[in-house]
């Protein structure tokens, strides 16, 4: 692939600092720091979804700036634009985060959206030697798209003040790493990328995974009404809570239809219901989750023992485990106990974020898994990928390390309204739509807890036509899944066009 790298030296504000062209800056003999306003642009080529296409990727960090206009902080991202686009305003924009907290951009980026993936076998586990392949199913052929890395994940940094020292650990967490801080800091930071590469006119979309979900949920709101920026779709991957209430027996029923998806995949459940296919199974599972066991549960020990005996049978069944053990449960299993329990007579766990990977504790005995095994799995692929591509395709050189997990701890959780904030940009918005996107085995944001979550989003019901739920066989990062990455991007692609207004005015 031929490359012409341009790197640009930026001034930033009054203090007219140049800055060379590399993506480390020196300030000293024996310290490094990323450059806090820079970027590298080369130029790729790629066949994505049938359709031949030249691209610019960019990459390079811009300040987060405070009310007085001094930087705080550095955000590093990765910006991909088709080439040949006669009239942006035209072309949609989606805007993508991963969660955490902590993590960086990095899932999605070379394995989901992007025109690059990573080399893993066809179920998504690593194969080495690691790398990049071309991305056939990326959404680049109908939406440009940048990646963004929160401070202190990826190369992204808080930035010393006029005393050359960091910001005491309090005044960080104000000002980044909380929920609502996150948001604000963000939108901010969005508004001033829009308007240098003039994006403004562009259909925008949002997309974030686990607690990127929070994260976006937020941004819909903050950006309209803060920052007067209104957008056409939010996509929630593998969602978390976004501070939909769903405590005691329904965070508790809402496990068992994760616990069938898995106990099926595993062949650990009984014949009649192991020869149905996984859907159909799925159903049944969801229909007496909500009509017989969730009341179940809401009894609490005032359950006739005749009906909680009843209860535990029907449970065993759809779960794999066995009756004596739901029992001794009381009904309610945790997720850490299931995949410890599951198959523990054959001597293995199951993974929390994608509960077909095996793991092989110390000792079958105990209560919890030693370790993720999918996780562990992912970091042997994600993490020199994202550091060759960088550095050698992209041409972004520096020594600062790549953070995959961040330090954003104590992260501040307090006052989380960002569904109920979502649900208010939909009504101000209504050109906005909501569609979430979740792996059946997914144990960390089961996708019942996401159903859940479309559900309470807005409960008047009138906003139903503009929220779309969607499944796919397999884990928190279901696009891993060869299958699923051409068949969940798909769903993105149809979900911007559906959410494109195409003439119609905003108003109901």
């Amino acid at each position: 692939m031929k490359k012409l790298a341009l790197a640009i030296a930026v001034c930033l504000g009054s203090a007219a600092l140049t800055l060379p062209a590399t993506a480390a800056e020196k300030t000293s003999d024996h310290n490094i720091a990323i450059a806090i306003d820079n970027k590298v642009v080369t130029e790729h080529k790629a066949t994505i979804n049938g359709e031949k296409l030249t691209y610019t990727a960019t990459t390079g960090t811009q300040p987060v700036w405070d009310e007085e206009g001094k930087a705080i902080a550095t955000l590093h991202y990765t910006y991909y634009e088709k080439n040949k686009v006669s009239d942006k305003s035209q072309r949609p924009l989606v805007i993508s985060f991963n969660g955490g907290p902590g993590s960086a951009s990095v899932w999605m980026h070379i394995a989901y959206t992007g025109p690059k993936v990573l080399k893993i076998d066809d179920e998504g586990y690593p194969v080495q030697p690691y790398g990049l392949t071309e991305n056939q199913h990326s959404i680049l052929d109908v939406a440009d798209i940048v990646y963004v890395n929160p401070v202190n994940t990826g190369y992204s940094r808080v930035l010393p003040g006029d005393d050359g020292k960091l910001p005491s650990k309090d005044k960080q967490k104000a000002l980044f790493f909380g929920v609502n801080a996150d948001i604000k800091y963000l939108a901010s930071w969005l508004n001033t990328f829009i308007n240098r590469n003039n994006r403004a006119l562009s259909p925008k979309f949002l997309i974030g995974e686990s607690y990127g979900t929070t994260r976006v949920s937020g941004l819909a709101h903050e950006l309209q009404n803060e920052q007067w920026m209104y957008l056409n779709g939010v996509i929630l991957v593998s969602p978390t809570d976004i501070g939909i209430e769903r405590d005691g027996p329904v965070d508790a029923a809402n496990r068992l239809p994760y616990f069938a998806a898995t106990a099926w995949y595993h062949k650990a459940l009984e014949a009649d219901l192991q020869q149905q296919d996984l859907l159909p199974l799925l159903k049944e599972v969801e229909d007496f989750t909500l009509n017989s066991y969730l009341p179940a549960l809401a009894k609490g020990g005032f359950l006739s023992l005749q009906e909680k005996q009843r209860i535990a049978k029907q449970v065993a069944k759809y779960s794999g485990l066995s009756e004596t053990y739901v029992l001794q449960n009381n009904l309610d299993i945790p997720t850490a106990s299931f995949w410890k329990e599951l198959l523990r007579d054959r001597g293995y766990t199951v993974g929390r974020l994608d509960s077909r990977y095996l793991g092989i504790d110390g000792r079958d005995a105990g209560d919890k898994p030693d370790y993720w095994p999918e996780l562990t799995s992912w970091l042997h692929s994600f993490t020199p990928a994202i550091n060759y591509y960088l550095r050698e395709e992209l041409n972004y050189i520096t020594d600062v390390k790549y953070n995959m997990f961040g330090n954003v701890h104590p992260w501040d959780r307090t006052n989380n309204r960002t569904g109920k904030d979502l649900r208010l940009a939909m009504a101000q918005n209504p050109y906005l739509k909501v569609m979430i996107q979740s792996g059946y085995y997914d144990g960390a944001t089961n996708y019942f807890d996401a159903k859940y979550t479309l559900w309470q989003l807005d409960p008047s019901g009138k906003m139903q036509d503009r929220l779309s739920f969607k499944g796919y066989r397999s884990g928190h990062m279901m696009y891993l899944r060869r299958p699923d990455l051409a068949e969940a991007n798909q769903d993105i692609r149809e979900f911007i066009d559906s959410a494109l207004p195409k003439g119609k005015s905003a108003k109901y």
